[in-house]
C-alpha cells in the first residue's frame, strides 16, 4: 500500500468522519424531541431494589433507562448511574445487563461502558461488570447485540477477563454461538495473548470456530497460514515486538480496518445499484432467445459478483415453467466450474446438481480432482453423480466413458465414509443412483451393497439417528427402482426388519420402506404388528399398503380407525379397496356391522353407499339375487332420502322387474310413485296410477292413494301440486273404478279444481 494512497484515504476518511459525525448528531437531537424508534418494554427490577429505597432522582434515572423515549436519552442515564456512587445505582445497571426482555435498556448500558473509555471520570468497582458482559457474550443469539457487549469489555485489563473469556472461545462444549461471540470479542482485544489465543484456535477441531479465528486474524492484519512452521514464525515475530510496539500496530490496523469497512460498503451499495439496472433491462426483455443472449454475455463477465447474479437468473429460469435454457447458455455453464473464483464455483455446482442433461461429467471430475475448498468439493460431487447418472439413462443421448462412472462411485465411497452425515449421505446417494443401471459386474455389485450394509452397521453403532435413516432410504431405493433388485432385497432384508424395531423414527419409517419395496404381501405380514406405531408415517404407509394388498384380516384393525383420528379418512379408502376385491359372502357381513346400533354414527351416509355399489356389483357378478335385491332397496332408499330421485327410481325400477309377491310390489310402488312426485316427474307419476287402475280400482287405504294423499299434504318445495291434480283427474280410467272418482273428487275439493280443458300430455316433467 502506497504513501499516497494512505494519505488519499486518511484525507476523504476525515471528511467522510466529520459529515457522518454531523448526521448522527442531527439524528441524536431530533429522537430526544421525538421519540423516534424507541423501544418501551418493561424491565423487572430486581425484588431487593424496594421503591422505598430509590431517591426521586435515581427513579428518574432508573424510568428513563427502562423506558427513555430514544436511545441517547437512555445511554446518558445510565451513564449517570454508572458514575454515580449509590450502591442502588450499581444493582439497576447490573440487573439490565441480565435480563434480555428488555433489549434497549441493556443495549444502553453496554454503551454507556463503552463511552466510560474516554471520559476522566473513573468507574469505582467496574469489575461488577465483568460477568454480566460474559454471560451477554455467553447466550447472546444476536451478533450485533453480543458485540456491543464485547466492545464493552474494554474498559477492563485483558488479565481481568482473559481466563474466563478464552475458556469461552476454546469450550467446545458449549454453543457455538458463544464462542463465535467469544472470538470477535478477543479481537477486539488491544493485546498480544488475545492474538495468540485466536492463533491457537485455528488447531480447533470446530470448523465455524476456525474460519471465524482465520477472519479475525486477518483484519487484525496477522497472515494465517496452515503450515505449522510458518505459523511458529509469525508467532515468534509477534513474541518479539514489545508492547507499545504492537500496541502502535494494532491501532493502526483498527483505523485502517474502519477506513476499508466504509470503502467497502461504498462499493457495495454501487455494486447492488449496478446488479438492480441489470435487473432491469434483464426483466425488460420478452424474447426468450435475447434473454439467453443476455445470460450469456454477463456470464463471462470480468466481475465474480455479475457471474453470481447471471447464475441465480439461470437457476431461477431452470426451476420455473418457462421453456428449457437457450443451448448456448450449456458450455458457459460446464466452464464456469472451474472458475477462479470460489463463490461463483459453488453456485454452478449446485445448478449442474439439478441439470444432469448437460453434459458436465468428464468436467465435475476434473474439477473434483483438484478442488480444495471443501464445500464446493461436496457440491462438485453431488453434481457428478447426477450427471453419471442422466449419461447412463437408456434414453440418454450423452455419451461418456465407463471409466468416470467407475471413478465416480470410487468417490462416492470416500464420501460414504466421511464421519459428517451430510457427506456420508450425499455418497450414498450416488452410490444409489449409479446402481440403478446396468454395467457392473456382479463382483462390483456386491462390493457396493456390501459397503452401503457396512457404513449402516457402522453408524448403528455410533448412535446417529438421521443418517441411519438416510443411508436405509437409499438401500430402500435400491429394492423399489434398480437393475440390482434382487441383490438389493437378499443383502439389506434383514436389515430393515431388524430396523423396525428401531428407536428412531426416521430408521423405522426407512425400514418400512424397504420391506415393502421388496415383497408388499410379505411386508403387510409383517407390518400388522406395527399398526399401532408412534409415528403417524409409519402407520400411514401400513394403512395404504393394506388397501394395495391387504385382505378381511386387515379390515378388522383398519374398521377401529375410522371416525376416531386424522387416520379416519386413509383407513376407509383402504378398506373400499378391500371390498373391491372381497366376495359377496364379506361384503354382507360387513353391511350388516354398518346397520348395526352400535356403529351408527360412525359411518356416513354416503361411506355406506359405496359400499353397497360395491356389493351390488360383487353379488351380480357371483349371481346372489337375493343379496343383490336388498342391496338395491338400500340404495333406493338412501337415494329417495337424499332426493337424488332419478337414481332413486332406476333402483325401484329394477326392483320391480324382479319382485315376487304383492307385499314386495306394493311397496315398490309406495315408493316409486313418491319418487316420481318428489322429483317432480308428473308424466311417470300419471302413467303409473294409470297402470294401476287398469287392474283395479283404488281405495283409500291403497298404497296409491296414501302416496298422493301424503304429497298434496305437503307437497315439496319446487313442485306444483295443481299440475299433478289437473293430470291425475285427465286419466281415463275404466267405468267400475267408482273409489277412485269418489277420492279424486275428494282431493279437488280440498286441493283446488282442475281445468276441465287441460289435456293429460300437458302435464310433463
Amino acid at each position: 500500500m502506497s504513501a499516497k494512497w494512505l494519505y488519499l484515504v486518511g484525507s476523504k476518511g476525515n471528511k467522510w468522519r466529520f459529515v457522518v459525525s454531523v448526521v448522527i448528531l442531527l439524528f441524536v437531537i431530533g429522537c430526544q424531541q421525538r421519540g423516534v424508534g424507541a423501544d418501551r418494554p418493561t424491565l423487572p427490577v430486581n425484588e431487593a431494589i424496594g421503591e422505598a429505597e430509590l431517591d426521586r432522582q435515581l427513579k428518574i434515572n432508573r424510568d428513563t433507562l427502562l423506558k427513555g423515549t430514544s436511545e441517547q436519552i437512555r445511554i446518558d442515564a445510565a451513564t449517570v448511574m454508572l458514575f454515580g456512587e449509590a450502591p442502588l445505582a450499581r444493582e439497576i445497571l447490573l440487573e439490565a445487563l441480565k435480563q434480555s426482555e428488555n433489549i434497549a435498556a441493556r443495549t444502553a448500558v453496554c454503551k454507556a461502558l463503552s463511552q466510560a473509555r474516554g471520559k476522566k471520570e473513573t468507574i469505582g468497582k467496574k469489575e461488577d461488570f465483568i460477568q454480566p458482559l460474559l454471560d451477554i457474550l455467553t447466550t447472546e443469539e444476536d451478533s450485533a447485540r453480543a458485540r456491543l457487549a464485547a466492545e464493552a469489555t474494554l474498559i477492563f485489563k485483558y488479565e481481568q477477563i482473559q481466563k474466563q473469556l478464552e475458556e469461552v472461545a476454546a469450550g467446545s462444549s458449549l454453543p457455538i454461538k458463544a464462542r463465535l461471540n467469544a472470538i470477535d470479542a478477543l479481537k477486539l482485544q488491544p493485546d498480544k495473548r488475545a492474538v495468540f489465543k485466536l492463533m491457537n484456535l485455528l488447531d480447533d477441531s470446530e470448523e465455524q470456530v476456525v474460519t471465524a479465528s482465520e477472519k479475525a486474524l486477518e483484519s487484525l492484519g496477522i497472515p494465517v497460514s496452515k503450515d505449522a512452521k510458518a505459523r511458529k514464525e509469525i508467532r515468534e515475530g509477534l513474541e518479539r515486538r514489545g508492547k507499545e510496539e504492537f500496541l502502535t500496530y494494532w491501532r493502526i490496523r483498527q483505523e485502517l480496518q474502519k477506513q476499508m469497512s466504509g470503502l467497502k460498503d461504498e462499493l457495495d451499495r454501487w455494486q447492488r445499484m449496478y446488479l438492480a439496472a441489470l435487473g432491469k433491462i434483464y426483466d425488460g426483455i420478452s424474447d426468450d432467445a435475447e434473454k439467453g443472449k443476455f445470460l450469456a454475455e454477463h456470464l463471462g463477465s470480468s466481475e465474480a459478483i455479475v457471474r453470481l447474479w447471471s447464475l441465480e437468473k439461470v437457476s431461477q429460469w431452470r426451476k420455473s415453467t418457462r421453456p428449457k435454457l437457450p443451448a448456448e447458455l450449456g458450455p458457459i455453464l460446464v466452464d464456469l466450474i472451474s472458475d477462479e473464483d470460489r463463490g461463483v464455483r459453488l453456485k454452478t455446482a449446485k445448478l449442474l446438481s439439478l441439470m444432469g442433461e448437460l453434459n458436465s461429467a468428464e468436467r465435475l471430475l476434473e474439477q473434483l480432482e483438484i478442488e480444495e475448498d471443501d464445500e464446493v468439493k461436496t457440491e462438485l460431487f453431488s453434481a457428478l453423480g447426477g450427471a453419471c447418472h442422466y449419461a447412463f439413462l437408456p434414453d440418454s443421448r450423452i455419451k461418456i466413458a465407463k471409466e468416470i462412472k467407475k471413478q465416480t462411485l470410487e468417490w462416492a465411497v470416500k464420501y460414504l465414509f466421511e464421519q459428517e452425515a451430510k457427506k456420508s449421505q450425499k455418497g450414498a446417494e450416488v452410490i444409489r443412483k449409479l446402481l440403478e443401471q446396468d454395467g457392473l459386474t456382479a463382483e462390483e455389485v456386491d462390493r457396493y451393497l456390501g459397503l452401503l450394509s457396512e457404513r449402516y452397521k457402522e453408524e448403528r453403532e455410533r448412535g446417529g439417528e438421521a443418517l441411519r435413516g438416510e443411508l436405509l432410504s437409499a438401500m430402500a431405493g435400491l429394492c423399489a427402482q434398480s437393475v440390482y433388485k434382487a441383490e438389493s432385497a437378499k443383502r439389506f432384508s434383514a436389515l430393515f426388519e431388524e430396523a423396525l424395531r428401531d428407536e428412531a423414527d426416521l430408521v423405522r419409517e426407512a425400514a418400512v420402506d424397504g420391506v415393502i419395496y421388496i415383497d408388499k404381501a410379505s411386508a403387510l405380514r409383517i407390518l400388522r404388528e406395527f399398526v399401532r406405531d408412534r409415528s403417524v408415517i409409519v402407520r400411514k404407509k401400513i394403512i395404504e399398503l393394506s388397501g394395495e394388498v391387504g385382505g378381511q384380516a386387515d379390515l378388522v384393525w383398519l374398521w377401529g380407525k375410522i371416525g376416531s383420528n386424522a387416520e379416519s379418512e386413509p383407513a376407509w379408502q383402504s378398506m373400499l379397496k378391500i371390498f373391491k376385491r372381497s366376495e359377496a359372502a364379506i361384503l354382507s357381513e360387513w353391511i350388516g356391522k354398518f346397520d348395526s346400533p352400535t356403529t351408527k354414527g360412525k359411518l356416513s351416509e354416503e361411506q355406506k353407499v359405496s359400499v353397497l355399489e360395491i356389493a351390488e356389483a360383487r353379488a351380480e357378478g357371483e349371481n346372489k339375487i337375493e343379496m343383490r335385491d336388498a342391496v338395491r332397496k338400500k340404495l333406493a332408499n338412501f337415494y329417495r332420502k337424499a332426493g337424488e330421485f332419478e337414481r332413486a327410481a332406476e333402483y325401484l325400477g329394477m326392483l320391480r322387474e324382479v319382485a315376487q309377491t304383492e307385499e314386495e310390489k306394493e311397496w315398490i310402488l309406495a315408493n316409486l310413485l313418491d319418487v316420481y312426485l318428489k322429483w317432480p316427474n308428473v308424466t311417470a307419476a300419471v302413467r303409473l296410477v294409470d297402470n294401476c287402475l287398469l287392474q283395479k280400482d283404488l281405495d283409500p287405504n291403497s298404497v296409491i292413494v296414501r302416496s298422493i294423499d301424503d304429497y298434496l299434504m305437503a307437497p315439496p318445495a319446487g313442485t306444483d301440486h295443481n299440475a299433478v291434480l289437473k293430470a291425475l283427474t285427465k286419466i281415463k280410467s275404466p267405468e267400475d273404478r267408482p273409489k277412485w272418482q269418489e277420492q279424486l273428487k275428494e282431493w279437488t275439493d280440498r286441493f283446488g279444481q282442475a281445468e276441465a280443458s287441460d289435456r293429460p300430455e300437458e302435464a310433463g316433467d
